[in-house]
């Protein structure tokens, strides 16, 4: 089992208290401690038993293990991005995107405003649980909105996460009850813009 290297959860770059008002204390430190955590211990369970069977050449045992992989793995790459992508206010969080993101938001969706709009109707529409991601399209070279169901990655769909916003209920009901469109109103508030144009300037640099 010496090549079996497990993942680890990230350190959030912040306290959890930080986003308040936006996101409370409690959300962040459950959602951290409790559900990302969970994630990142299940993926790594699946993934020894994968490699396990992967040794045994058990295709049955590989394949039954695809689902486990896909949830937790998914959980734990987005909860990875998502904690990046926010920011406490007046120290990262807020405000727009300026620069060469700020320029293809415009180009695709008219104005920021409109982008956020869109973004905030189709994410609020999510049946059950799921994640709203701003999006690069490598194909189209441009910004797109998508949704995921679940934990679902945006890389299952081909394209290169630059924003995802968690609409499990875990990540806002104890402050926002069932009250989505809420949730999506004020975590603008807190969005680390300068954390997703990176990532946009990364994706660029891959097409």
């Amino acid at each position: 089992m010496t090549d079996f290297t497990p993942h680890e959860q990230p350190e959030l770059p912040y306290d959890f208290n930080a986003l308040e008002p936006v996101i409370s204390g409690e959300i962040m430190e459950i959602h951290y401690t409790k559900h990302h955590k969970a994630y990142v211990t299940n993926l790594n369970t699946a993934l020894e038993k994968y490699f396990e069977a992967n040794q045994r050449w058990d295709l049955e045992a590989m394949i039954a293990l695809q689902r486990s992989i896909n949830f937790n793995g998914g959980g734990h790459v987005n909860h990875s991005i998502f904690w990046t992508n926010l920011a406490p206010e007046g120290e990262g969080g807020g405000g727009e995107p300026t620069g060469e993101l700020g320029v293809a938001i415009n180009k695709k969706f008219g104005s920021f405003e409109k982008f956020m709009e869109k973004f905030n109707a189709k994410t609020t529409a999510i049946q059950g649980s799921g994640w709203g991601w701003l999006g690069f399209c490598p194909e189209e070279k441009t910004v797109k909105i998508i949704t995921c169901q679940n934990q679902d990655p945006l890389s299952t769909k081909g394209m290169i996460p630059l924003l995802g916003v968690d609409v499990w209920e875990h990540a806002y009901y104890l402050q926002y009850k069932n009250v989505r469109p809420e949730y999506l109103k004020n975590i603008w508030r807190v969005v680390n813009w300068g954390n997703v144009a990176e990532r946009y300037e990364k994706a660029m640099g891959k097409v």
